[in-house]
């Protein structure tokens, strides 16, 4: 068991191992900032609801007639 653990510790890393990680990693960032961005338009497109229900909120004549 310790001679298998050794080779496991003692060994080089697997390069396709080290791309695949680089290659997620990146991915995460670009999912981050896809997270971030539609946060900011769905605060953006909330806030011109509330503006547009307030606006009708505010009608001086009647909707119906």
């Amino acid at each position: 068991m310790a001679k298998a653990l050794y080779g496991h510790v003692g060994m080089a890393p697997d390069r396709r191992l080290l791309d695949e990680v680089t290659r997620l990693r990146a991915r995460v960032q670009d999912l981050e900032f896809e997270v971030t961005r539609l946060r900011a338009e769905n605060d953006r497109l909330a806030a011109a609801a509330t503006a547009d229900h307030d606006d009708l909120l505010r009608l001086t004549e009647p909707a119906l007639t």
